[in-house]
């Protein structure tokens, strides 16, 4: 039997605890833009935990590839540079829009914010538009 969604259900649960627990731990809200953003960028008494949070992402993500290397098994066939220049738009777009999809979303969604929920569906519709529009021109195939 495959164990798809059980995988998806437990990383939810596992993203939803986690943000719970920083609100209760740490008063803060668990969006990784702003705290990569104040690991780049310290403010005195910030720097630990956000440079703890930043590890654990990345060691997480080291684990993941060494002892379930078929998470990594998709293949867009994308070239490098549209990769970057598409990451740097969402970064850029991560300070227009005051946070990112973990933070609006996942963090603002649940305390009820209009502000993050119509962040949320701004970064759905622009993510299915995008998709739509690149599929018909040929880039995603």
């Amino acid at each position: 039997m495959k164990s798809e969604w059980i995988n998806a259900l437990a990383g939810g649960a596992l993203i939803g605890l986690s943000a719970t627990l920083m609100l209760l731990l740490n008063g803060r809200v668990t969006g990784i833009s702003g705290i990569l953003n104040g690991t780049l960028f310290p403010t005195k008494n910030e720097f630990s935990w956000r440079f703890s949070f930043v590890i654990g992402l990345l060691g997480g993500g080291f684990l993941l590839k060494i002892y379930r290397p078929e998470s990594f098994g998709s293949y867009l066939p994308i070239q490098t540079p549209l990769i970057v220049i598409a990451g740097l738009l969402v970064g850029f777009g991560t300070i227009m829009g005051s946070g990112c999809t973990s933070g609006h979303g996942i963090c603002g969604i649940s305390r009820f914010s209009i502000r993050s929920i119509i962040a949320t569906l701004t970064f759905i519709s622009a993510g299915i538009l995008s998709v739509f529009f690149f599929k018909n021109i040929g880039i995603f195939q």
